[in-house]
């Protein structure tokens, strides 16, 4: 169904039967977005691995949807690059760049050496 593979928002909820793990993943990977997903198990380790699994951005494990300014927010896919939020999301505003200055008289390779001002 289209709900089911696409980005939704608002409050709606898409209900679907899986018969494992492995097709549960499946089921929630089969879209073209990847803003959060979820995961609610009672079974630690296979929270652990269906959140390594999913194809997401944001993964809820036993909750939904809180929100943390210290922790990375953004999506994967169509649903975004990048990242809002904590250190992360500064690194958005920021650009690198590299100054090398060379210091001393003697000639470097076929470089003569700066001239004195």
């Amino acid at each position: 169904m289209q709900i089911w593979r696409e980005e939704v928002f608002g409050p709606v909820l898409c209900v679907k039967t899986f018969s494992n793990e492995d097709e549960a993943i499946e089921l929630a990977n089969d879209t073209h977005y990847g803003l959060g997903a979820a995961v609610i198990s009672n079974d630690p380790e296979r929270c652990d691995r269906v959140a390594k699994a999913f194809r997401s951005g944001i993964v809820w494990v036993n909750c939904s949807q809180p929100c943390f300014c210290q922790a990375p927010w953004g999506g994967i896919k169509r649903s975004g690059f990048g990242r809002d939020l904590g250190e992360w999301g500064l690194e958005n505003y920021l650009s690198v760049k590299q100054v090398t200055q060379y210091i001393s008289d003697e000639p470097w390779g076929w470089y003569q050496p700066p001239s004195k001002l």
